[in-house]
């Protein structure tokens, strides 16, 4: 396997009523049918108002924006024409969760059967990021090394603000509804892949889980390709984040692989801060101030991103993806999809309007961010 860091990017949407903004009912079953055919590379997911795609395994992000751009053009094409709209975001501003259908598919149905209620409950979205490996062996150890940026890469994609027709108070609610699920958050600091492996077996063995698949983690191995997953992020309004996030986790992952002594020896207490500083990053995104493990001070994010960027900005210029990189700094000074969501409801709110009008608009933002083709 060379070390070209090839990536894949995998976006998860969430369907809405045109006319009511809420999840759609009947004609959900028409619009499946519809991009079988018409889009025939997106997927169900969980939920019957849930659809996702994956771009094909790149080293060129213009090739893959190009590819997302035209399956979310594509997919938006298929809504219109059945009335509905599509969304990218980390929760569904006014779905009720008590109101979801699952898919009708092996898989989800043993999912629901063991989750119950919590399977219901999962109203959420993510962008997952695969890059590949050289050595697959050690994608534990990097998994470990990884953790301190888990982060970084949430709050740049924060875009759930709202839920169940609330606003929340936090820029990344999604994270507090998929974590209650099992086998969620932060990874344990495994010693090495045979301590991981071990872990696995026994889960495994004693049917607490099918298969690795069932570790949702916030960054796992994956178990079909020799790649390692990136699962904190919530599904990103704009392309342009979207792009930004997987280049910037790219950047990481070849960062941790070239350089086998960075964040070595990480403790529970390594843990610990980061487990903290991603709570920070779900409340308050891009605005948040993280604490510095080794200094002990804490760094509003912007500056904590100044040197993110600098530590892979060799990495980015070898890869060449630092024009993509550089797009992480836009977030911060313009604002993530949460940001925007929250200023479209105040200022609708300001003008008047009812909560459940505010929100509509809100969904017509993310709805007409997400592809242009629904404006």
């Amino acid at each position: 396997m060379d070390a070209s860091y090839r990536f894949g990017i995998e976006e998860e949407y969430f369907l809405a009523d045109a006319i009511t903004r809420g999840t759609p009912r009947r004609t959900v079953k028409a619009f499946h049918a519809a991009i079988r055919t018409r889009v025939p590379s997106a997927e169900r997911e969980l939920l019957q108002s849930q659809v996702e795609v994956a771009s094909p395994p790149a080293t060129d992000f213009a090739e893959a924006r190009g590819e997302l751009a035209d399956l979310r053009a594509g997919l938006a094409k298929v809504a219109r024409e059945h009335g509905i709209l599509v969304l990218a975001s980390g929760t569904h501003p006014v779905a009720r969760w008590s109101r979801q259908a699952h898919t009708e598919a092996e898989r989800y149905e043993g999912l629901m059967r063991d989750l119950q209620l919590l399977g219901r409950r999962n109203v959420v979205c993510g962008m997952h990021v695969h890059v590949e490996v050289p050595r697959p062996e050690a994608r534990v150890d990097m998994m470990n090394r990884l953790l301190p940026f888990m982060p970084t890469l949430l709050a740049l994609s924060t875009s759930s603000p709202f839920w169940q027709g609330r606003a929340t108070g936090l820029a990344g609610y999604r994270l507090s509804v998929f974590g209650e699920m099992p086998r969620t958050g932060l990874p344990d600091l495994f010693d090495d892949e045979a301590d991981y492996l071990r872990y696995v077996e026994v889960m495994t063995r004693a049917g607490a889980i099918a298969d690795a698949s069932f570790l949702w983690w916030t960054l796992r191995p994956s178990v079909k390709y020799p790649t390692l997953e990136l699962r904190v992020a919530d599904a990103c309004t704009r392309l342009d984040d979207t792009i930004a996030i997987a280049a910037l986790y790219r950047c990481l992952v070849c960062l941790v692989d070239r350089r086998p002594e960075l964040n070595r020896g990480l403790t529970g207490a390594s843990r610990a801060i980061a487990a903290e500083n991603l709570w920070r990053a779900q409340r308050d995104g891009v605005r948040a101030s993280l604490i510095d493990e080794v200094s002990g001070n804490v760094v509003p994010f912007a500056a904590h991103l100044d040197g993110v960027l600098a530590l892979v900005a060799e990495v980015a210029d070898t890869l060449g993806c630092a024009a993509e990189l550089a797009a992480a700094s836009t977030i911060v000074a313009e604002g993530t999809s949460a940001d925007r969501q929250t200023t479209v409801f105040a200022k609708a709110r300001n003008q008047g309007l009812g909560e459940r009008d505010a929100l509509g608009l809100v969904v017509d933002w993310i709805a007409e961010t997400t592809s242009p083709v629904q404006g």
